[in-house]
């Protein structure tokens, strides 16, 4: 089923469970695209989530790719929130283009790959859009031409702006080809502190990738409200094992942050293995306007239950208090041996002592799966099953 409505959920009574709404919602402005690709690495993911055949999926959807990969496992159902249309409007069109076009097509679409008709690809799916997703994007055409539908967000302007004015100014093309090239890790580690590492590299990670900069021109600053720690520090020492512990050469997630494209190192949804189960299994998603809070106390009146949740990075939006009446509510929905995967960058979210008799912390795995993690910038992954 696909919705982009929620007019069957919001119709219905509410119950006793959350009369809050979203913290996060209430703080940072919603009319824009924020992610216009998603930044959380689908393979660990996957690898924690373990999706099983026939279970039902919760996902935040973001700009849909993490959401769209959950289909490969062939899930019974797999229902994306978001608060902002406008990531919907991502799902949406990529739905639209999976249905559509054929896979080198869709990765010129993206913006994988160079292509010069854009949008003669974009007016090949826009009849499987709905009214508002249509006007949406008929206004964004010029970008999706220019970008590709993975380049047309906040947070890829973002980088946009790092590669194309300051990254030349410490290191021209060649250099940053040759951090691209595949090499044994003590090799990747004498080039970066030989070549890459340089005083004018330092200054402009701490410059430009500073709590100030990234919450202005990245992403917002309502997201730093319950950071802990030096978040400049934090990102040079998650560079540093971007480019030196684990492989740059196949991180889609660095190609895009250095070229503006993802080169050979595809993300799980864009590989040629995946296109025909993630297009197969479409009729299985559904997207609602909604907050994950508002979704509980659905669940909660309609006796519904949740298998997996990929909930991203939400809790790092809001206070301790509301991340664990949240997590508690998601605990309620949930099925015997359900698992929920969050990420953490700076403000730190684990299960409280309170739930420890509901849930277990898988932290062999998380830290194991966190250990081979792309998507560079964040400290943590955390990892909770349900107990019986």
């Amino acid at each position: 089923m696909m919705a982009n409505s929620l007019a069957s959920l919001s119709n219905r009574r509410q119950t006793t469970a959350f009369r809050w709404a979203s913290e996060i919602a209430q703080k940072a402005d919603f009319a824009l695209i924020r992610y216009a690709q998603v930044w959380e690495d689908t393979d660990v993911l996957l690898a924690g989530l373990d999706v099983q055949p026939g279970e039902t999926c919760l996902s935040i959807a973001s700009a849909g790719d993490n959401t769209l990969a959950l289909l490969t496992a062939h899930p019974a159902r797999v229902v994306a929130l978001d608060l902002n249309p406008a990531q919907l409007y991502c799902l949406e069109l990529r739905v639209a283009a999976y249905r559509t076009l054929t896979h080198p097509e869709l990765l010129a679409f993206m913006g994988s790959r160079r292509c010069t008709d854009r949008a003669a690809l974009y007016l090949r799916c826009r009849p499987l859009l709905g009214e508002n997703a249509r006007r949406f994007w008929d206004g964004q055409v010029g970008a999706l031409a220019h970008q590709g539908l993975a380049g047309v967000g906040k947070f890829e302007r973002y980088f946009r702006i790092f590669r194309t004015w300051l990254l030349p100014l410490v290191h021209d093309q060649q250099t940053v080809q040759r951090l691209l090239i595949p090499r044994p890790p003590t090799e990747r580690q004498a080039f970066f502190e030989q070549e890459w590492n340089t005083w004018r590299w330092r200054l402009l990670l701490r410059l430009f990738f500073s709590q100030a900069v990234m919450g202005r021109v990245g992403r917002d600053p309502a997201f730093f409200a319950y950071i802990d720690g030096d978040f400049a520090s934090h990102v040079a020492q998650q560079v540093w094992r971007g480019l030196c512990t684990l492989d740059p050469a196949t991180n889609p997630y660095v190609h895009w942050m250095l070229t503006g494209s993802h080169g050979a190192a595809l993300p799980f949804a864009l590989r040629p293995e995946n296109f025909e189960p993630i297009r197969n299994n479409l009729d299985r998603l559904e997207w609602h306007l909604l907050s994950v809070e508002e979704y509980v106390t659905q669940c909660q009146a309609n006796g519904q239950q949740v298998d997996k949740f990929n909930l991203s990075n939400i809790f790092e939006y809001m206070s301790l208090a509301n991340y664990t009446a949240l997590l508690q509510g998601l605990v309620s929905v949930a099925s015997a041996q359900a698992r929920l995967l969050y990420w953490n960058m700076l403000a730190p979210r684990s299960c409280p002592s309170t739930l420890r008799d509901r849930l277990q912390p898988l932290r062999t795995l998380a830290d194991a799966l966190h250990g081979q993690d792309k998507a560079i910038f964040y400290s943590t992954l955390q990892i909770e099953e349900v107990i019986p």
